[in-house]
């Protein structure tokens, strides 16, 4: 089957305003938005609204040591991430993960666990893993990333953190600086070990959930090259590209709502 690949970012920021007026219909299918390394839930504002005005069930979550979370970095696991979502999903049936980033680590694991409940993985500029994969034994098989030369990382105090001058460069080279100064600005250590914590799939589960992929095509953070080499190893082949850095949901964030609701139906 060929590949669709879907560059929309001008059509469907002018068609915004009657998309929302025609797309009142309640969606049959809860949207599970995961955030990732470094961010919150709250950096989806802007996408969450777009969809909640569309008619869609929306929720975005805040994995633990995230956000308005105060969860002790020390005690963060990726196994931690994983029951934290599949808590809030609860017994819903028909969920749309929407996977950015790290998310997409998160996002996978618990496809696996609670396959009959998924009806689709929107992997959104998203590490895939593959069995047995971590983030970061992905992440180094990525020649064109820039988070290496900022990124810090203390196995003592088990965190890793992002330089603050290299912030903008790798997460949001494309964002106005008022933005991209106040995500420098703010930005918290991250919990090393759910980043090295490898994931445990199966063809039988994980492998038949159907998914997405939207590629941000000027990203820093998960290089273009890397992200087509996830997408074949996993056999997407429903692709959009936006002309985005790792965080399209700053930029083009009506373009992603739309993405996401047209998948959702």
């Amino acid at each position: 089957m060929k590949n669709l690949i879907l560059s929309i970012a001008v059509l469907l920021t002018t068609t915004f305003t009657t998309f929302s007026q025609v797309n009142k219909a309640q969606s049959t299918s809860t949207i599970v938005i995961i955030h990732g390394a470094w961010s919150s839930a709250s950096d989806w504002k802007h996408v969450t609204e777009d969809l909640l005005a569309a008619g869609n069930q929306v929720i975005s979550i805040n994995l633990p040591g995230h956000g308005s979370d105060n969860t002790t970095i020390t005690g963060i696991s990726l196994k931690l991430y994983i029951d934290e979502v599949k808590k809030t999903i609860g017994d819903k049936q028909n969920i749309v993960l929407v996977a950015h980033s790290f998310g997409g680590i998160v996002g996978s694991q618990v496809a696996e666990q609670i396959a009959p409940q998924i009806k689709k993985i929107i992997y959104i500029a998203a590490y895939v893993p593959k069995n047995g994969e971590s983030l970061l034994s992905i992440a180094q098989t990525d020649a064109e990333s820039h988070i290496g030369k900022s990124l810090i990382v203390d196995e003592k105090a088990g965190i890793a953190t992002v330089r603050k001058e290299g912030v903008a460069d790798v997460f949001m080279a494309d964002a106005p600086t008022p933005v991209a100064d106040y995500v420098s600005n703010t930005i918290k250590p991250e919990p090393l070990a759910p980043l090295a914590t490898p994931v445990t799939l199966t063809d039988g589960k994980f492998g038949k959930i159907n998914k997405v992929f939207v590629h941000s095509l000027n990203d820093h953070t998960i290089g273009y090259l890397l992200q087509q080499r996830m997408v074949k190893d996993a056999g997407i082949q429903r692709l959009y590209s936006l002309p985005s850095s790792h965080t399209p949901f700053v930029m083009f964030p009506h373009v992603l709502a739309q993405i996401i609701a047209v998948e959702a139906k």
